[in-house]
Order: C-alpha cells, then structure tokens, then sequence
C-alpha cells in the first residue's frame, strides 16, 4: 500500500495573479533576452534535448566541474538518492529551507535539528552523516564567510560526512566567496537571480560523475536549454549590471524598516505573521508567512524595484 510521507514542505510565491508580489525572493529585473529566448525555446520543442556541451560551456564560465539540473529541487532529490541509502543521520539547522527536512523523510533517514549557526551544526556532525546548510539562509538571509565555516567544514572531512552546502542565493552577496573542500556539494540555481522562476535550471558543484550518473534524462526541457544558451552567451553580464540595483534599494530598505540581511530579502518581526499576511493582501501586497519555518510571528518580504518597495514600505507603515 503506498502511503503518503506525512512532512509538507511550504513555499512562496503567488497563487493568483493581482498581487504585488514579496513572498518569492527573486531578481526584479528580468533580462533583456527572455522575448528571443522564448522563441528559440519553441524552435527546440520538437526533439530531445542533450546538454553536454552546454554543461561544458557554463564550467568554463563558473570555473569549476558541474552538473545541469532542474533547479536546486532535483538537486536535493539526487542528493537523497546518492547519499541516504547509506548515510542516515542527517542534520539539519533549525529555522530554514523545509525541502531539506522532507527530503529526509522520503528516504527515511533520521532528522537531527540543530541551532542554525555553523559552530553548532559541527557539535553534532557524526560518522557518516549528511549536513544541510542554507547559505546566505532563507528565511533571515544571514550569510556565513568562509573563516566562519571552516570549523564545520572540517568536522564533516574528520567524520567522513557529507556538506550539502545551498547557495541559492549567494549571488545576491556582496564580495561572496564559495568555500572549498573534499565533501562538499554546493547547489546553486539561475531561479533566483534572473528573476525566471518558472524556468527550472541550476546545477551542482562536486561529485559530477556521481550526479550526472542518476539525474534524470530531458529534465530541463526546451525552455531551459535555451535558457542555458543565453546565460552563456550572457557571461552573467544581466547580473552584474542588475545585483547592484538590488543592494541600493537593500540599502534603503534597511533603513527605512530597520531590518538587515546579507541576501535578497528580509525577515520582520509582526507579532502574528497570519494576520499581518491577511492584511497586507488586502492591500494588494503578498509577503510570506514565516510559521512553516517555525517563525510564527515573522514575515519575510523581496526587494523589488523602487517603486514597489515604495508600496511595501507605505503598507508595512500603516499597520
């Protein structure tokens, strides 16, 4: 009999159209290739795809072997896969990304909650045990340099472990630095920075073999291959003309609601987040909820353009 695994996983993002949406932590500027892309897309809808060269072109570009994936989702899915049939205690800091802990359920591997800072996660680092860390972590956005991972970094490499390091949102960090080492994976997504989130790509760097050896055929469709052509061609020029729009209206954010995060996004202390939600809806704002991170009386709310922070700004005042 097949029984549903009973951890859910919640997200943001809009459900219904009209709102001005904060809850989903994305770019606001899109790239000025998305209408050529679209078309090109719809070129490449009539055959399978294979992306080898593609995934060999962006290497070059990031500078380190990687893995093309359907976004950081299948990413984690491959991680359960290759990694939870023979490493069961995994462990997971308290106060961030659900999918880490529901992926955990699925493959039936032991849950350990730690408190959510590097040191502490390395307390409990065992033998052969998987670590899900969420860097810059969503939802409060605080990043960790590389000096302050390198305790945990090296416990995992004395106890044979594994890191699974998240860096969705790493490129919206100012003078961010990836940290090295032997047994860690690092996910990484496009979702986020190019403001695309329908549009499933990113990619994993680490064990490459392994990971291109169970991922599945096609997942990332026509769109995303033509994705991958632009974001080549690109060189990641739309994100530095972009990211630093962000970290000026950042900037001003942070004064003007006396909130700090080193990403994209913001969490606000509100006293009943459901409530405030409500509210704010009613105003034709959509922020997220924090009680499924177990942060009932926070919102967590985007940076958009100025003029939409602007309407945030003035709705958040009023209540």
């Amino acid at each position: 009999m097949l029984k549903p695994v009973e951890f859910k996983a919640q997200h943001g993002g809009a459900r219904r159209e009209g709102l001005l949406d904060f809850s989903a932590s994305l770019n606001p500027y899109l790239p000025e290739w998305v209408d050529d892309m679209v078309e090109r897309a719809k070129a490449l809808s009539n055959r399978y795809l294979y992306w080898e060269r593609l995934e060999e072109e962006l290497s070059n570009i990031v500078g380190e072997p990687l893995t093309v994936t359907a976004g950081i989702t299948e990413a984690l899915y491959l991680v359960g896969i290759l990694a939870m049939k023979e490493r069961r205690k995994v462990i997971i800091p308290e106060h961030t990304y659900g999918e880490y802990e529901r992926i955990a359920r699925i493959f039936g591997a032991e849950v350990i909650k730690t408190p959510n800072n590097p040191n502490a996660v390395a307390e409990r680092v065992d033998k052969s045990s998987i670590v899900f860390f969420c860097n810059p972590n969503n939802p409060d956005g605080k990043f960790y340099r590389v000096k302050e991972l390198k305790p945990l970094i090296q416990e995992v490499e004395d106890k044979n472990s594994l890191l699974v390091l998240d860096e969705a949102f790493i490129d919206f960090v100012k003078n961010a630095k990836s940290p090295e080492g032997e047994k860690i994976v690092k996910l990484r997504t496009f979702t986020k920075s190019y403001g695309l989130p329908g549009i499933r790509v990113g990619y994993v760097v680490g064990f490459e073999d392994a990971f291109k050896s169970v991922r599945m055929p096609w997942s990332i469709g026509s769109f995303g291959y033509a994705f991958l052509e632009f974001v080549i061609a690109d060189e990641f020029e739309h994100l530095k003309k972009t990211i630093p729009l962000a970290w000026k209206e950042k900037s001003r954010i942070e004064r003007e609601l006396n909130v700090k995060s080193d990403a994209n996004f913001f969490i606000k202390y509100v006293g009943d987040a459901k409530s405030t939600v409500e509210r704010l809806r009613e105003k034709g704002v959509l922020v997220r909820d924090c009680s499924s991170f177990g942060l009932p009386a926070y919102i967590r709310f985007s940076i958009r353009k100025r003029e939409e922070n602007d309407i945030l700004i003035e709705a958040l005042r009023h209540l």
